[in-house]
């Protein structure tokens, strides 16, 4: 009789089921393609130079989707499949050959990129996306390794699908290099450090991804693993982590810099404004912040405010409260005092054009009473005067009153007015007075 299965047991096996790749997989034909895509030349070098010149405009303007078309057609992952295909099947001939394109491949990249930024008129005062490729981090270090498994798995696949364009939207390997370009065509040399830095980060762990998903799908090896191949290996991964070292402290400076803006924002918010004085600005930097009062602030207040910034998770030791109105950040004061004050005139003018325009609206409004009467005396010689007057008529049903607008006009008459001429009248009125809510009423003058 079979033994019942636990219940781990069965989660186990349903796992299994699912995460497996089975006969999904085809390792010689990845190889195959892998080694197909290192070269970088012919047709592949034009290709690359264009899109890396479709990328840099993205960049330029500021808009991602043009990033993302750019990288749809890029042929950059080729060299670094090969490189670390090359390091766990011990061929150092794709390695070497795979290491000259890649090479091959970031010079092209740089040339492209800086001969479009020498030539192109733009000039961004906050060019957002390329300053996004400077302060590389951890998370960039993750989107490399992980996005390099994706590809590599994708090449493996017997049925291929389109995750290797993810996977170059993803790694950003192009950015990186069109920022490098960028600083070269303008001379900034921070700019070309950090992209430099930031393109090697995604590319050595692009190779690292592809490194350990051949080892785990077991890629055949075309070579002997010998001391030395060892000894190599572990040179590669003490280097290889050593460059990921500077990423990880950008990541942590990074890290406290968010926690500090979130601490202290929710500070701003209860005291924006505090005794005789209110918050006009605040900088952070390096995990320290300072907090720029206007106005006056007492020994005992700004104690309290930083037992008030402890509580909000800020380090009284980093925080500085600054309060000295015509000191540090003067400028940005007078800047803001200036645009509040044009705020408040701009403001005050168009509520004066507003009563202007209301103003010549009733007046072109205004009722000819004089004229209205003559007339309606030439037509009705029994009229003697004419009251009209705007108003609202108030109609009370039930417990709901209601109102609504009507012009009402009192004619005086030596006698009666007949409904036929009180309804000519009225009639008349609405039309001289373009007005449909003109009522009639008729009062007979006694003698």
């Amino acid at each position: 009789m079979r033994a019942k299965r636990s219940f781990w047991d069965t989660m186990k096996l349903s796992f299994r089921a699912i995460t497996s790749m089975g006969d999904q997989l085809d390792t010689k034909a990845a190889e195959e393609k892998i080694r197909g895509g290192v070269a970088i030349r012919g047709t592949n070098v034009w290709i690359l130079a264009c899109s890396i010149v479709i990328a840099s405009v993205g960049l330029n303007i500021n808009s991602i989707p043009v990033v993302i078309g750019a990288m749809l057609i890029s042929p950059l992952m080729g060299p670094i499949f090969g490189m670390g295909l090359s390091l766990y099947i011990n061929d150092q001939k794709l390695l070497v050959v795979a290491l000259k394109n890649f090479l091959v491949m970031v010079v092209v990249s740089l040339l492209a990129a800086t001969v479009y930024f020498l030539v192109s008129p733009l000039r961004m005062a906050n060019p957002t996306e390329l300053l996004a490729r400077t302060t590389p981090t951890i998370y960039d270090v993750f989107i490399a390794f992980f996005g390099g498994i994706a590809g590599t798995l994708e090449l493996c696949r017997k049925d291929r699908g389109v995750v290797l364009s993810g996977v170059a939207i993803a790694t950003a390997l192009m950015p990186p290099l069109c920022t490098a370009g960028f600083g070269l065509a303008s001379g900034n040399l921070r700019f070309v450090a950090g992209a430099i830095y930031l393109f090697l980060l995604n590319a050595v762990f692009i190779l690292l991804a592809t490194y350990f998903t051949a080892r785990y799908l077991r890629f055949e090896s075309i070579g002997e693993t010998t001391p030395q191949n060892r000894r190599f290996h572990t040179i590669s991964t003490i280097i290889l982590l050593a460059i990921s070292v500077p990423s990880v402290m950008g990541a942590i400076g990074l890290i406290r810099n968010n926690n500090t803006e979130r601490n202290v924002r929710e500070f701003i918010e209860e005291n924006k404004t505090f005794g005789h004085a209110y918050i006009y600005d605040y900088d952070i930097s390096g995990g320290n912040a300072t907090i720029f009062f206007a106005g006056e602030l007492s020994e005992e207040e700004i104690d309290y405010l930083l037992a008030d910034a402890k509580r909000h998770g800020i380090n009284p030791g980093k925080l500085d409260i600054s309060v000295n109105a015509f000191g540090t950040k003067s400028d940005e004061l007078l800047k803001l005092v200036y645009e509040h004050a044009d705020d408040a005139v701009a403001a005050k003018e168009a509520r004066i054009r507003e009563l202007e325009n209301q103003l010549k609206q009733t007046q072109g409004e205004a009722i000819p009473y004089a004229q209205i009467t003559r007339e309606l005396k030439y037509k009705y010689p029994a009229v003697s005067g004419l009251t009209l007057s705007r108003g609202s008529a108030t109609r009370l049903d039930g417990d709901t009153i209601s109102e609504a607008p009507v012009t009402s006009a009192i004619i005086q008459s030596s006698e009666a007015l007949s409904a036929e001429q009180t309804a000519e009248i009225t009639q008349w009125l609405k039309l001289r007075l373009e007005d449909t809510t003109v009522v009639v009423s008729n009062i007979v003058e006694t003698k």
